[in-house]
């Protein structure tokens, strides 16, 4: 590979680093500049940049707080109070620096090349091969798998809003779907407002993502802390290990939750790309301040969460729904079906706006085919095309797997290294920071220790798959 070449324009995005051989002329290294920076603005992550700093802080509280959340309470039942917060607390300053360090790394240099795709920075930093073997699946996972596990949620949110508003049928005349026609209504929903053209005119639906995750994972504990503890509670970790083996296992499925709560971080440089960027303004600033709001708002709504929902139903929090499961079992008769109803649409709304978020990188990566090959803008009937294939076949997925949220801490602990080390590797890469010094040896600890951890969490995930079996109910949601 020979020298590289910075493209002209700062504002377009990641395709701005291309290698001259000494065969090409000038003339085709021209050309081929100005395709990829007309490509870089026919792609939906990139063809608007015109966000700011409440823009990236909406997606950011979008992408970053949801459901996952939900399960925090289980995490405390196995580690108790103390290692409980200790280890959130922990999870919670190695993420955010992790998410700062690919904050810099997006445009490393005022004015220089920006990395508006995790796959090219990792590319970037790895090298083609092994940055396509590391980056892929992880980020392809997290973006088709959540909308996946979207559609199995919203889909069950659906049929528990339609139970509850007719008291299970009895004050309505029509009977309830099954789960495949549930699982359809969600999706078709998400792919009719997933008809916006770009990650940047998602920024309504993003702020109502964000309203709706606060709303209701507040009402939730709040609510839960007014109606009071059931009987019976404990906050002993659950007698079910039989074995050393079977504790240290759910010790480290606890320690996953915690470090599975916090996502997006496939989607943090595709949000900066978003952001105007220029020699003498980098996106660098507003996308801190983003960062800094968004993350705060995300502490203040997780920790009283897990906190409260361990004090009130300890360990008795079911790992299939979390928080939402428990409160709606103990204290869903004794509450207003409408209290319950408006739970679940905001809950249902958080899902659908999720959706949009996390499918658009798969948009975003159908779409680069297309223009790579006709060498054009995708017309509407395309984009239309790319995004009733991409529903269709996550429909697919979730009807053949609704089992997939048993999956999950398998294939979470596989794709942690995108969120734990990945990045800190990426800095010593590209930064280059002095050797054995503090900066290296923190960057260096943290990855080696980031990896050796996702390792442990698949293993143990594994473990208690083999140990307590997977009901696999195919084509049975």
């Amino acid at each position: 590979m020979g020298e590289l070449v910075l493209e002209a324009n700062y504002n377009y995005g990641p395709a701005d680093i291309v290698p001259i051989h000494p065969s090409n002329g000038t003339k085709s290294l021209e050309d081929h500049l100005v395709l990829q920076n007309e490509q870089e603005a026919w792609l939906p992550i990139t063809e608007s940049r015109n966000g700011n700093t409440f823009s990236v802080t909406f997606h950011l509280l979008c992408s970053g707080f949801g459901m996952q959340a939900l399960l925090l309470p289980v995490a405390f039942g196995t580690l108790g109070w103390a290692w409980g917060v200790t280890c959130w607390l922990l999870a919670y300053v190695w993420q955010l620096y992790t998410i700062c360090l690919l904050v810099r790394l997006h445009q490393p240099l005022p004015g220089s090349v920006r990395y508006s795709r995790y796959l090219q920075l990792a590319i970037a930093a790895f090298g083609a091969k092994l940055g396509k073997l590391l980056a892929i699946f992880p980020t392809m996972y997290l973006s088709g798998g959540t909308c996946a596990m979207l559609i199995i949620t919203g889909g069950g949110t659906l049929k528990l809003l339609f139970k509850t508003m007719c008291n299970g049928e009895a004050t309505c005349l029509a009977k309830s779907l099954s789960g495949a026609e549930w699982f359809l209504v969600f999706t078709c929903m998400a792919i009719l407002i997933a008809q916006l053209p770009n990650l940047n005119s998602l920024t309504g639906l993003s702020l109502i993502g964000a309203i709706t995750a606060v709303l209701y994972s507040t009402m939730i504990w709040v609510l839960s802390i007014h109606k009071g503890k059931p009987s019976g509670v404990s906050y002993s970790p659950p007698e079910i290990a039989n074995s050393d083996m079977s504790k240290i296992s759910n010790i480290l499925n606890a320690l996953g939750i915690i470090a599975l709560a916090f996502r997006g971080h496939n989607l943090v440089l595709e949000i900066q790309g978003t952001l105007p960027s220029s020699p003498k303004h980098s996106s660098h600033k507003p996308m801190c301040k983003g960062v800094a709001v968004s993350y705060l708002i995300i502490a203040m709504c997780q920790l009283p969460l897990a906190i409260a929902g361990f004090w009130v139903y300890g360990n008795k929090v079911p790992y299939n729904g979390g928080l939402l499961t428990a409160f709606s079992q103990v204290h869903g008769p004794n509450t207003s079906k409408y209290t319950m109803g408006f739970i679940y649409i905001l809950f249902l709304a958080n899902c659908l706006c999720t959706f949009q978020v996390y499918a658009m990188p798969v948009f975003d990566n159908l779409e680069a085919r297309y223009t790579s090959k006709k060498k054009q803008r995708c017309p509407r009937w395309v984009r239309i095309g790319i995004r009733l294939f991409f529903g269709g076949l996550i429909f697919f997925v979730a009807v053949a797997f609704p089992f997939l949220g048993s999956l999950a801490p398998l294939i979470g602990g596989i794709t942690l290294p995108l969120t734990l080390a990945y990045p800190c590797f990426m800095w010593l890469s590209m930064k280059k920071p002095r050797p054995n010094g503090f900066v290296w040896c923190l960057n260096l600890g943290l990855g080696c220790f980031g990896v050796v951890f996702s390792v442990l969490l698949a293993v143990a995930a594994a473990w208690t798959l083999a140990d307590k079996g997977l009901t696999a109910n195919f084509l049975k949601p």
